[in-house]
This record gives structure tokens, C-alpha cells and sequence, in this order.
């Protein structure tokens, strides 16, 4: 099949590795305009786009599909399928309707749970027991095509949103692999997606990760590990951001943002229920380390009583 493949970022270059090792012809590959990244602010080619090059893979960067002349372009690639995997712009009906098998997603929920954004993170911070990726045919809706294929997996008490991101990928690639075969066949059968089951998966943003000491423990927790390694849960100690990389349920109670305890095992701080053990931090100006080594050297700024702001 004539394959063309649409995507960005880390997580959609390896399904595109996944299909070139499995030997499909990818005609060409649409991927985001390079960005501005780096305290240089130099621009970026994405993961996608580094990939092809590589590859001596065609690469069209449009603005827009709803641009007439990149439809054309487009359409001139006679392409058998179009296969989308977190690409960041809206295809129009007349771009899905161009492949002669369509355009088919890899999509990082188990859908109908998580349709959006931000899928993996949402999954984690709401505390569900499992996700997984959801091969889909594409239609106008977001993310409200038929559903291909689906491969799960559980979420662990210590999955981040790195950890699980990257398993995503995995699983998602080989999912993308045997999919294909299977369109290639005609042995894949759209089953329809249960709207009342949907959940919108918000795009993550920086505000959302300052922490509020109000809310229970346990949601605290979730919601560290799901915005790691981005945007990274924070909290103002002195007047100084404090980074959160990582942290346990504690054992303790008291006034919400007050520090309980300090030692080598963690930073105890109460929060509406419960309490956080805060066991990886970064101050301003450092790197994340565990907590037992910011004990031995700055004990003195996490005196028990002392309360974030």
C-alpha cells in the first residue's frame, strides 16, 4: 500500500520507525512546522520530520489542510491510507475522504474513556485502572471514529506520565503494525463508539500544576506522577518555586500546606486529607534530587511548622 504518515512528536515517530520496519512504503509524511525550542529558540525539525529526513521520506509542513493548494498536493500522492498519529492539526472531510482506505488514528486511550489532548496524563490523574491505545477510523468528529483495534494495559501505582507514554508508544506501534495488515486484508470491522462513555481529555497546561493543599492526598499523588516529566507539579516554599518530582502517601494530619515531619525518607506536608511525603524536589536553580539529600545540606529551610504558600 501507498502509506502517507501524519505526525509530530516522539510518541508518532515510533509508530512511523514501526511501519518502516515492517517494511510499508510511506510515500510521504506530514508533520507540524518546525519550532522555535531550546534557550536558543532555534528552530526545531520535529521527531516525525528528523525521522523521514533519514529516511529520505518526502516531508510537507503545511500551516493548514484546509488550504485548496495543500489538498492538492495531497491528493496528487494517490495514497492507498493515511495513517494519523498525534499530528496537532484537524483534517477536513475532504482530506479523509481522499486515501482509498481512508485515514486511520492511534489514538492513547481506550476510547470512548479519554477523547482530547492530553489522553495519557488524564488517565493517570483521574485514577483509572488501565488505558491503552485505540486504532480508529477517522471521521470529523474528535475522536469519534470507528474503533479498529484496541490493546490495554494496566496503569501501576508508580506509572508517570513518562512511564506510561512510553510504553503507549510500544504497544500503540504494534497495534498500528498489525492494524495496517489487517485494513491491507480487509479483515478489520469498525465497531461504533458509545458517546455517553466519553470523557474530554483537556490539554495540560502549567497553572493546573501548582499545587493546591486543599485537595485530598491521594489526588495530589495522581496528579504528581501524571504531570511528569511535564509540566511538573510545584509549590512555593519562601518565596522560592519548588519542583515536585515525586512523592507517597503520608501517615499524617494536620493544616493544609504545613510541613509535618522532615528526614532522610521524605518531606511530610499536610494537604486537605491526609498528607503528601514528598520524596524528589528541585529547588530553584538545581537539579531534582531525593529529598534525603537536601535534608543533610539545607535542613534548615524545611523546618517542621514552616507551611507552603
Amino acid at each position: 500500500m501507498r502509506i502517507v504518515f501524519a505526525g509530530t512528536p516522539e510518541f508518532a515517530a515510533q509508530h512511523l520507525q514501526a511501519l518502516l520496519d515492517a517494511g510499508h512504503a510511506i510515500v510521504a509524511v506530514y508533520t507540524q512546522p518546525d519550532r522555535p525550542a531550546g534557550r536558543g529558540q532555534k528552530l526545531m525539525p520535529s521527531p516525525v520530520k528528523q525521522l523521514a529526513l533519514q529516511h529520505a521520506i518526502p516531508v510537507y509542513q503545511p500551516q493548514t489542510l484546509r488550504d485548496p493548494a495543500a489538498q492538492a498536493e495531497l491528493q496528487a500522492l494517490q495514497a492507498d491510507l493515511m495513517v494519523v498519529v498525534a499530528y496537532g492539526l484537524i483534517l477536513p472531510q475532504a482530506v479523509l475522504d481522499m486515501p482509498r482506505l481512508g485515514c486511520v488514528n492511534s489514538h492513547a486511550s481506550l476510547l470512548p474513556r479519554w477523547r482530547g489532548a492530553a489522553p495519557i496524563q488524564r488517565a493517570i490523574e483521574a485514577g483509572d485502572s488501565e488505558t491503552g491505545v485505540t486504532l480508529m477510523q477517522m471521521e470529523a468528529g474528535l475522536d469519534t471514529g470507528p474503533m479498529l483495534l484496541k490493546v490495554s494495559t494496566p496503569i501501576s501505582a508508580d506509572d508517570t506520565g513518562g512511564s506510561l507514554h512510553d510504553r503507549l508508544a510500544s504497544l500503540g506501534s504494534q497495534a498500528l503494525v498489525e492494524g495496517v495488515a489487517a485494513l491491507a486484508a480487509g479483515t478489520l470491522k469498525g465497531e461504533v463508539q458509545d458517546d455517553t462513555l466519553a470523557t474530554y481529555a483537556h490539554k495540560l497546561n502549567k497553572d493546573e500544576a501548582r499545587i493546591d493543599w486543599t485537595r485530598p492526598a491521594l489526588e495530589l499523588e495522581r496528579l504528581i506522577r501524571a504531570f511528569h516529566p511535564w509540566p511538573i507539579c510545584h509549590a512555593s516554599l519562601d518565596g522560592a518555586v519548588v519542583k515536585i518530582h515525586a512523592a507517597k502517601i503520608g501517615a499524617g494530619q494536620g493544616n493544609p500546606s504545613q510541613i509535618l515531619a522532615a528526614g532522610k525518607d521524605g518531606l511530610e506536608v499536610a494537604c486537605g486529607q491526609g498528607s503528601l511525603l514528598l520524596t524528589r524536589l528541585q529547588l530553584p536553580g538545581g537539579k531534582p534530587l531525593g529529598f534525603g539529600d537536601l535534608f543533610n545540606s539545607r535542613r534548615e529551610q524545611f523546618t517542621p511548622g514552616k507551611v507552603f504558600e
